[in-house]
Parts: C-alpha cells; structure tokens; sequence
C-alpha cells in the first residue's frame, strides 16, 4: 500500500508520457523523410519536440543546434517529473541529475582539450541547471584553461577526482572522463542505500547492479582488445562494485590469456547464462539489450516504484540518442533499412 500511495499520481503521469515516446513505426517513417528539415517539421507535430523545436529556423538545421535542442526536451521532461515527486523521490532524483552536470563538465573538457566548437551551456539549460545544481556556471563557463575550470570546480563533488589528475605528467581527456564516470557510479552505489528503502533500493539496486556489471565487461573487453594494456591499469579503470560478477570472476577475466578465452569466460557469468548469444562480439547491443530488458521488465512487475521513474527517464535519452542518429542517417542519405539498423541499437 505505500508505494501505491507514494507512487500513484507519479506512476500516472509518467504512464502518460511514456505512452508519447516514438515507436518503431515513427523511426521508420522519419528515415524515409528526405531532408533534415523534413524531420524536423515531421517532429513538431510531436509535442514533446514541437515546444523546443518550434523558433528554430531553415539556417540553425545543423546537427549541434539541433541535438542540443532534443537533450532540452530530456531536461524539460526530468523538471516535469521532479515537481510531481515526493521528497524520497527526489533524492534520487538529484543523484540522477549528477549525469547531466558530468555531461556539462565533458562538454567544456572536449572544448578545452580538443578545441571543439561546443556551446556552454546548452540553449535552453540555463534556467534548469541553476534550479537543480549548485555549479557556479557564469565562473565556470570563464574558464581558459583545464587548470582553471577544475579550481573553478571547488567545493563541487567533481573536484577531488579530477584534480589528483593533476600529479599526471599529461593527463588526457580519456583521464579526466574516466576519473569523473568512476567517481559518479562509485557515487550511486554508496548514497542509494542511504535514501531509498525496501522495494525501491531493490529496483535500484538490481537496474545500476547490471549496468555496472556490463560496464565492466565491457571495458574489460576493450582494453584487452584495442590497447593491449597491462592487468594492473585495466583494474584501476573499472567500477569498484560487485552485483552479480563476483571479485574472482572479475580478476578471471582480466587475467585472460587472449580474447577465446574472455568469450569463455563471458558465457560463465550470470548474463552469459542468463542471455543467449552472449559474447565480446556484441557487447555494444548487449548492454542495451539488457538494460532495457531489466528495466522494462521491474516496471512493469512493480509500477508503483522508482524502477517506473527511472524506466522512463532511460528510454528518454535513449530516444533522443535515436533521434539523433535518424538525423545523421538523413542528412548522409543513408538506405533506411540501414538506418534502421543503426536505431534500433542505440
């Protein structure tokens, strides 16, 4: 009975903006589209893309311009459910929102150590950020060098980890997003136990379990296969917890003579029996897969739960990543078939 109290007008309306999520038909029908700006008169019938695509004009159709607008839709859709939460729920609410400041702290740390053209902050972000999160943005966005946007971080959670890069000869972009991802899941899984309780810090508990896991593998796999690194410099890249690999599984695989016997590994674990076809083959579409296998799954076995908000709020981004990718494969001209491919892995 209490999560059905706590949860009942949260589950209700979450079901309503869940039932606007596009389908797989839409993605079909918008890679068919000719052009970009079909696509996008295409997605202003949608409201949930109408209300941040509708002053956008025929020379602002540039991929930048435009996925910054989609990711406005997460962040109006994330303010929409944090009104209608209780106060445990926006507990967890503001640990979720930690991604959306990491994703602001990458995006200047690409533009400090790549030169790339990106806007700081997002169109759009301005009033929302300052609602959820405690980051001077105005010293921040001052920032001329990675060395001053990091002291420009003090007092935040995010200075810590990414000043003791700093004792590195030269640090990379690679280093200071590893150090801040890390941080942030290490984060989750301590503070999660504090806050949620029974039903819901086992939904949570299970939805991050697996994903860490995954993440894991993943990394493991890349960096045996891609750069060949050392045991000792894998383990200093992985999520210090444990769900359902345990710490000798772990050390198993990283101490895997060549990748025959990864896969082999792989198919011991828990997600190697639990999944068919699990290999390093397709890890990618694997993670995905599994995600939004557990996720869907929760919510709809308990959907007077968090798992119900954090269902939601994943296949969000997810759609917007969708998107993104429809926009790309139109404005290449790629074969729609193809393109659907690409969709439908994301």
């Amino acid at each position: 009975m209490g999560g059905l109290l706590a949860y009942s007008g949260l589950t209700t309306k979450i079901r309503a903006m869940q039932s606007r999520l596009l389908t797989q038909e839409q993605y079909a029908s918008i890679v068919q589209l000719p052009t970009v700006t079909d696509v996008v008169e295409y997605l202003r019938r949608i409201p949930a893309y109408d209300r941040v695509l509708c002053d956008m004009t025929e020379e602002e159709l540039h991929r930048g311009k435009i996925e910054r607008k989609l990711r406005h839709s997460i962040y109006m859709d994330f303010a929409k459910i944090y009104r209608f939460s209780n106060g445990e729920q926006r507990k967890f609410l503001d640990l979720y929102f930690k991604r959306y400041e990491i994703a602001i702290i990458k995006n200047w740390l690409n533009r400090l150590l790549d030169h790339r053209d990106i806007l700081f902050p997002p169109t759009g972000f301005e009033e929302f950020f300052r609602k959820h999160s405690d980051l001077d943005l105005e010293k921040l966005t001052a920032s001329a060098t990675v060395e001053e946007f990091i002291a420009n971080l003090k007092g935040s959670d995010y200075y810590t980890p990414l000043i003791r890069l700093q004792r590195l000869e030269h640090p990379t972009l690679f280093d200071y997003e590893m150090a801040i991802d890390l941080y942030y899941f290490s984060q989750i899984w301590k503070q999660k136990d504090k806050f949620l309780k029974k039903k819901d810090l086992e939904e949570i508990t299970l939805a991050y379990g697996s994903k860490f896991d995954i993440i894991n593998i993943q990394w493991i796999y890349r960096c045996k296969k891609y750069y060949h690194m050392d045991s000792t410099d894998i383990y200093a890249l992985l999520i210090p917890v444990h769900f359902r690999l345990s710490p000798e599984m772990i050390t198993r695989l990283v101490e895997a003579e060549n990748i025959e016997q990864f896969d082999a590994l792989m198919k011991q674990t828990y997600y190697g029996q639990k999944f068919d076809k699990f290999s390093s083959a397709d890890l990618d579409n694997l993670y995905v897969f599994v995600m939004k296998r557990v996720l869907a799954t929760e919510s709809r076995r308990n959907p007077y739960s968090i798992a119900t908000l954090y269902c939601y709020l994943y296949f969000k981004d997810h759609e917007v990543q969708r998107l993104t990718i429809a926009l790309e494969c139109v404005r290449y001209r790629v074969d729609p078939a193809e393109a659907m491919q690409y969709i439908m892995k994301a």
